[in-house]
C-alpha cells in the first residue's frame, strides 16, 4: 500500500487497462485525480461522507478549471501540428510535463486535507468513486470506474 496519494497514482496508473480507463472517465467529465484521490481513500478505508467529498471537490474543481485544463487544451490543440513540427512537439512536451506536474500539486492539496481523516474505518466500498464521479460525469462509464476500483484496491 502507498502511503502518499502521488505514489498511489503513480502505481495505480501503471496498471494495465488503467490509463485507458482513466481517460474513458475523464472524456466524460470525471475529475481523475479526484477519483484517484477517492481510490487511495478506499484503499486506505477512510470513511466517505458528503461533507468530505465537497470537501475535496472544493480543492479540486477550481485548480482543474484554471490550471490543469487550460494546459491539457494547449496540449491537446497542438497534437497534430507538433507531429509536422519539431520545435512545436518540443514546447508540446514541455506543457505535458507542465500538465503531470499540475496535477501532482493537485494531488499534493487533496492529500493534505485528507490525510487527517481517521483510516482502517468500517466503510462501504465504492463509495468514494462513485460519489466523486456521479455529478460531475455525463453517461459515466462505470465498467471503467469499476476497472479503476478492482484495480487500485488490489495495490
Amino acid at each position: 500500500m502507498c502511503a502518499d496519494l502521488w505514489s498511489f497514482a503513480l502505481s495505480t496508473y501503471a496498471r494495465p487497462g488503467v490509463e485507458a480507463a482513466c481517460l474513458r472517465l475523464q472524456q466524460q467529465g470525471a475529475d481523475v485525480c479526484l477519483l484517484l484521490c477517492g481510490a487511495w481513500l478506499e484503499q486506505r478505508a477512510v470513511t466517505a461522507t458528503a461533507e468530505r467529498m465537497q470537501a475535496l471537490k472544493q480543492i479540486a474543481r477550481p485548480w482543474q478549471a484554471q490550471v490543469i485544463e487550460p494546459l491539457r487544451h494547449v496540449r491537446t490543440q497542438w497534437r497534430g501540428m507538433a507531429q509536422q513540427d519539431e520545435d512545436l512537439a518540443s514546447l508540446r512536451e514541455r506543457v505535458k510535463a507542465l500538465e503531470l506536474d499540475a496535477e501532482r500539486q493537485l494531488l499534493t492539496r487533496l492529500q493534505t486535507l485528507a490525510q487527517a481523516w481517521p483510516t482502517g474505518e468500517p466503510m462501504d466500498p465504492g463509495l468514494w468513486l462513485e460519489g466523486l464521479a456521479a455529478e460531475d460525469a455525463t453517461n459515466l462509464d462505470h465498467d471503467a470506474l469499476q476497472q479503476l476500483r478492482v484495480v487500485a484496491t488490489s495495490t
